[in-house]
């Protein structure tokens, strides 16, 4: 556990990288490799809820796996199903709120069903909220979000100079959340990859050189520490 004069972050990003190269490294196929990151997800989702994190974003499924071979997507989405039947079925325990960010229409009817089964399941829950980034990306959250405030103008419920940076966050997936105060990706590489572009304009990054299901509670509280060592000031002095 943490200690207790450390300063826990309002609102974790995660971005769970690394489950195909788990997979290779240890001679299995990449199926393998997402199941094992899939049940290091319960766990570091328990722990942070565990030790205060408020709000804890992790990023799933890209608008950019689609890309990925047709086989393994199919497992994927397998497992997303997996998991959510689980959710309703035993996660349900856990004070914890379940979101899902990203545009749901791309998948399977079966699988919609089982998100919004889960959202409103866990909808009383007040501990931690846990965003599931599912077929999302930055770019494309953005681009929505545009959109929805130019047809508010178009149909004369708005003027384009009433825009904000505070109501545009707000059409956002993340809308009434704070922004992120740490991301962190493990499996060593070093880049953004189209996660919460907006919202991640101050925030702390950590990156390790750790596969996702190799990353364990206390490499989350080694990231929290780094965090805690850094000085934010967000553009001031």
């Amino acid at each position: 556990m943490p200690d207790k004069n450390m300063n826990i972050p309002v609102h974790i990003g995660i971005i769970m990288d690394g489950n195909g190269r788990w997979a290779k490294k240890h001679f299995q196929p990449r199926q393998l490799g997402h199941r094992a990151g899939a049940n290091n997800f319960r766990t570091i989702t328990r722990y942070a809820n565990s030790i205060g994190v408020r709000y804890l974003t992790l990023y799933a499924f890209s608008t950019e796996n689609w890309q990925r071979p047709k086989d393994e997507v199919g497992a994927l989405m397998r497992l997303f199903k997996d998991y959510l039947r689980e959710a309703l079925r035993d996660f349900m325990d856990e004070n914890i709120r379940v979101r899902f960010i990203g545009d749901r229409s791309a998948f399977d009817k079966e699988l919609q069903e089982l998100m919004e089964e889960v959202e409103q399941a866990s909808a009383p829950k007040t501990g931690m909220v846990l965003n599931l980034a599912m077929n999302y990306g930055g770019r494309a959250e953005i681009l929505r979000a545009a959109k929805s405030f130019a047809e508010s103008v178009a149909k004369g419920e708005r003027a384009p100079f009433e825009l904000t940076e505070e109501m545009f966050s707000r059409l956002l997936y993340t809308g009434g959340q704070p922004d992120p105060d740490l991301i962190i990706r493990p499996s060593g590489e070093e880049r953004i990859s189209n996660f919460l572009l907006w919202q991640c304009a101050y925030t702390e990054f950590v990156y390790f050189d750790i596969l996702w299901p190799d990353f364990r509670p206390e490499d989350l509280l080694r990231a929290i520490d780094i965090y805690n060592s850094r000085q934010r000031r967000f553009g001031g002095v």
